[in-house]
């Protein structure tokens, strides 16, 4: 299941130091000077779910298994990358391949730190690289008109098409977003975005990147900037210090916790962003749980059970039967699966259950 979540951002705005912490392994390199990210870094994340703790509590395993997602370093964006400054051709390529992109936003004053823009301005840096990812759908679509005037002559398909896309391409030659396209829902508009994967219809989380004393205060103006823009385009921001992040990383759970609670923060940026992305993904985790494993499996929401079942084996889908399902909450409450069966809280679902998220689940099948 590919489940990308892309970095992006000009450089030096913490994307690199901000990717080591994510996967808890210093492989990517963070320097002060841009372009130090040239090909894009690929790391696989877990992600974060206190039910399992849990439920290993209860259970007793002998290992935990987390629901991942793919993460990407692109390299930093510049003014001009849609007309290939600054390698900005290849680096918007790899933007195309993810679902969701992490903009991460540089909220805080450091003279040690160079600026390519020369100065701290978090709306600015938003709207430059917001502004080349139009540029690059503007181009997409440009060719994909080009190529669909030959074929609407003969195909009725293509002439539908043609009229979206040229409708589709004033919007953007006025700089609008795709995501703002009056015709999103248009089947036509959909086929287009299928093929092109049009990179400013992507969902966007921000990630305000700040120093330490805004984060135990808070925030700070940069920050709000950022919470204004984000509210007028339907986007969240997660505010996270990247330096302090990648500080927890060589931490234990407890030594982690007490050092967030020195700064009066409840819970990681970086738990927050990779909980934001999975839900932005449209995904969602059931369990089993047993005495070898207790495990996340990863689903898209509203899968139904035979095919929640593949992704543990494509012969459950094939033989399947019916699935054994108990409530997260009621598996806590009763102590474990005995307790639930006493209570009668599991439940016998059959191929058109939709898997709830937090199902605890043992599929029946014949194969």
């Amino acid at each position: 299941m590919g489940l990308g979540v892309g970095l992006v951002g000009l450089p030096n705005v913490g994307k690199s130091t901000t990717f080591n912490a994510l996967t808890k392994a210093q492989n990517a390199e963070a320097q002060n000077y841009p372009f130090c990210t040239i090909e894009p870094n690929k790391a696989v994340v877990p992600v974060p779910d206190k039910r399992l703790d849990e439920l290993a509590k209860i259970v007793k395993p002998e290992r935990i298994q987390h629901s991942t997602i793919d993460f990407v370093d692109i390299a930093g964006l510049v003014k001009g990358a849609s007309k290939g400054e600054g390698l900005g051709n290849q680096f918007l390529s790899n933007i195309r391949e993810v679902e969701v992109i992490l903009h991460m936003v540089r909220c805080f004053d450091d003279s040690n730190i160079v600026h390519v823009e020369g100065g701290i301005n978090p709306l600015r840096d938003i709207e430059i690289i917001e502004t080349e990812l139009i540029y690059a759908d503007i181009a997409q679509c440009e060719k994909k008109i080009d190529r669909l005037k030959k074929q609407a002559k003969s195909c009725k398909t293509s002439a539908a098409q043609l009229v979206v896309a040229e409708e589709l391409f004033k919007h953007l030659e006025d700089l609008q977003p795709v995501k703002t396209f009056a015709n999103i829902d248009d089947e036509n508009f959909k086929a287009l975005d299928k093929e092109m994967r049009f990179l400013s219809n992507k969902d966007v989380i921000y990630g305000a990147n700040v120093d330490e004393e805004a984060l135990a205060n808070g925030g700070n103006d940069y920050v709000d900037m950022v919470k204004n823009h984000a509210s007028q385009v339907g986007a969240e921001v997660i505010m996270l210090c990247a330096k302090i992040e990648e500080e927890l990383v060589g931490l234990d759970d407890a030594e982690a916790k007490e050092f967030l609670d020195s700064l009066g923060v409840s819970e990681s940026g970086l738990e927050q962003i990779i909980q934001k992305a999975f839900d932005k993904l449209g995904l969602q985790s059931y369990f089993t749980a047993g005495v070898k494993e207790v495990r996340a499996w990863t689903i898209r929401k509203n899968t139904k059970a035979p095919q929640a079942a593949a992704v543990i084996h494509n012969d459950f889908e094939k033989g399947f039967i019916r699935a054994e399902v108990i409530a997260y909450e009621d598996f806590i409450a009763n102590g474990g699966e005995l307790g639930a069966k006493n209570a009668g809280k599991m439940r016998l679902e059959g191929k058109e259950y939709i898997v709830c998220d937090g199902d605890i689940m043992h599929f029946r099948f014949n194969v």
